[in-house]
């Protein structure tokens, strides 16, 4: 049995991991897909305190050695559900562990397009953040997939830095803060496409621009783009917890900064969680927080 079993692989999971260890807890670490999280994605990353640039997949390999080398141990499965009791039990597609404490750290997965070959262009041209990768377009062109406060912000955001901005929505009409319409309307290189849906990604090994279709009358354009910044919703990967921790009606485990859930023993960290501001460094700080608590709970009970 385990002192603390982590699910999810992730900055948030594995800083989880390594604070945990270095409280002297035995620690297990499952994770699904990639060690590493959504970060692997990114070929370079510049907004990471004390380093320059580095790549994702670079990072995400720090990390591992990182959380291996203060003695956590890990094992690639998908969770199946958890049962709860004074004793945690993951039940897993590899088998079932056994945990004093479980923290909740799956992350959460950008909401896709759904197109053909959209997977080979993420990070050779498809984008999910501006904070992280808009200063890589900078003076270029860039499309924003989405008209809700989470598009219109990026797209804010790359109209300082971009030389032409073209956001594309599906509906007839922008579903962001009327605030930031407006803002949005100011901005002389931002361009507005509304009642149009992305038909087809452009380019071979690097994307090269959109194929566009007005869904009015099906007419079909294509437009150059450097790179396309799709922001059409998140998606948290708490459906295993579903009847083990509280959930909103978006699916985010219902827990402040203190990373505790209302479950006894159970705490929550990073993207999967009620949060407004989800980076790496809010999920390593979500990652550390959810770690001591579950050490101090496990002290709690000797």
């Amino acid at each position: 049995m385990f002192d603390v079993i982590v699910v999810g692989g992730g900055p948030a999971g594995l800083t989880a991991a390594v604070y945990a260890r270095r409280a002297n807890k035995s620690v297990l670490v499952l994770e699904k897909g990639t060690f590493g999280g959504q970060i692997t994605h990114s070929p370079k990353v510049e907004n990471l305190p004390g380093f320059t640039e580095i790549s994702g997949n670079a990072f995400a390999e720090r990390l591992v050695d990182q959380a291996l080398a203060q003695g956590a141990e890990m094992e690639m499965c998908e969770v199946l559900k958890i049962e709860d009791g004074p004793v945690k039990r993951v039940f897993t597609d590899e088998g079932v562990f056994e945990g004093r404490t479980v923290i909740l750290a799956a992350g959460a997965t950008h909401r896709m397009l759904g197109l053909p070959g959209e997977e080979r262009f993420v990070g050779e041209g498809i984008s999910f953040c501006a904070v992280c990768d808009g200063a890589f377009y900078r003076g270029r062109r860039v499309a924003v997939i989405g008209g809700g406060n989470s598009a219109l912000q990026e797209a804010l955001l790359l109209s300082e830095l971009a030389a032409s901005v073209t956001v594309v929505q599906n509906l007839d009409f922008l579903t962001g803060e009327q605030k930031l319409q407006e803002q949005l309307a100011a901005r002389a290189n931002v361009t507005v496409i509304l009642g149009t849906v992305v038909d087809g990604l452009l380019g071979e090994g690097t994307l090269t621009g959109l194929r566009l279709r007005r869904e009015k009358d099906g007419a079909l354009s294509e437009h150059a783009f450097d790179g396309v910044f799709v922001a059409i919703g998140l998606i948290p990967q708490n459906e295993p917890f579903a009847g083990l921790i509280d959930l909103d009606e978006r699916g985010y485990a219902a827990a402040g900064e203190d990373c505790r859930t209302a479950r006894e023993g159970v705490f929550v960290a990073g993207d999967c969680r009620q949060k407004r501001i989800r980076q790496v460094t809010t999920a390593a700080a979500d990652g550390a927080v959810a770690a001591l608590a579950a050490c101090d709970y496990i002290d709690s009970l000797k």
